[in-house]
């Protein structure tokens, strides 16, 4: 599978002001790498800022080359750091638990057991957006029409045809990365672009600068049928004033997303990047307004992947209890 490597460059030059300072810690670096590589999503979505954000955290508190990678999402990244072709990635629960269990539609039968949880990230809540000129205001509308669903492998590109097919909605889904489909919905070759990722989404915003837009979720019926499938969901709303066309809360579906590391990073490191990002949310808050959910605490919304070792060792400090189920084995080698 091929995927394009990006330097921290352009795209994320703002959170440079935002780098932590000063030199790293004289922590034990045996085995440290020179370098590691994040693997994000699509450029356009929250992933790729949120991850070459903290990518440019680490990079400056501990002196590691850190690169942002676009790949196709949750599914890829899991597969990607299980392999040990990533270091680091971010995922969405819902494909990390289809990962883990062998279920990923990218590798069935495979059980991506070599993955590890680090810190939790934030919510990705599932929403819509179309031009205003289409008419299009809710699910129902969606019968017939063409609706981009962001990348295969990603997080909406898994979930929304799934979620369309359980709603009795046929659409003729289009994959692609989150900047193109904006474009395209721009261009009249797609009647609606679906996504999901912490808000807000940086595509959406700028469709609803250059076009009157309508940012759209589902409605109370559909969020219990998609709840009631789909254990890896939570009940989640988006505030008013988010998006411009958002004039009122705006009610759907979420999941959590946190940042994974293959089991074999050194503990020393990975224990050094939860206290770089954790420790200093107001600058990640800086990154992407999402990162209000980026907190010790929220570690509990993972009830299955097992934390890496230095992210026992991290929350353990912080007087958190971590469940001894999600205790690995190499912890006790640390």
């Amino acid at each position: 599978m091929i995927t394009k490597c990006y330097k921290l460059a352009a795209g994320v030059a703002v959170a440079t002001a935002l780098l932590v300072g000063g030199p790293a810690s004289a922590q034990d670096r045996t085995g440290w790498p020179s370098s590691i590589k994040i693997g994000t999503a699509s450029q356009g979505g929250t992933y790729f800022i949120y991850g070459a954000g903290w990518g440019n955290l680490v990079q400056e508190s501990l002196k590691v080359t850190a690169t942002p990678e676009v790949t196709g999402g949750p599914v890829q990244n899991m597969a990607m750091v299980h392999s040990g072709d990533l270091q680091f990635g971010m995922v969405t629960m819902g494909p990390a638990y289809e990962g883990w269990v062998g279920e990923s539609e990218l590798a069935p039968g495979m059980k991506m057991d070599n993955v590890r949880a680090m810190f939790p990230m934030y919510e990705t809540p599932f929403h819509m957006i179309a031009l205003a000129r289409s008419n299009i205001t809710k699910v129902a509308d969606l019968n017939g029409k063409t609706v981009g669903v962001s990348p295969r492998g990603g997080t909406a590109g898994t979930y929304f045809p799934r979620f369309f097919q359980d709603l009795g909605i046929n659409v003729r889904a289009q994959y692609g990365g989150a900047s193109d489909q904006a474009g395209q919905l721009q261009d009249g070759l797609l009647d609606t672009f679906a996504f999901a990722a912490g808000v807000p989404i940086s595509a959406f915003s700028q469709v609803e600068a250059q076009t009157p837009a309508v940012v759209f979720a589902f409605n109370e019926e559909e969020i219990q049928t998609l709840l009631n499938k789909y254990p890896s969901l939570s009940e989640f709303t988006i505030p008013a004033g988010t998006y411009r066309s958002v004039t009122t809360d705006l009610p759907t579906v979420s999941m959590w997303n946190f940042a994974i590391a293959n089991k074999d990073v050194p503990a020393s490191m990975v224990y050094e990047i939860m206290k770089t990002v954790l420790d200093n949310n107001d600058r990640m808050v800086e990154i992407h307004r999402s990162a209000l959910e980026t907190l010790p605490e929220n570690m509990v919304h993972n009830k299955f992947l097992p934390f890496h070792a230095g992210a026992v060792r991290y929350f353990q400090e912080k007087g958190i209890e971590v469940p001894a189920e999600l205790i690995p084995a190499e912890y006790q080698a640390n």
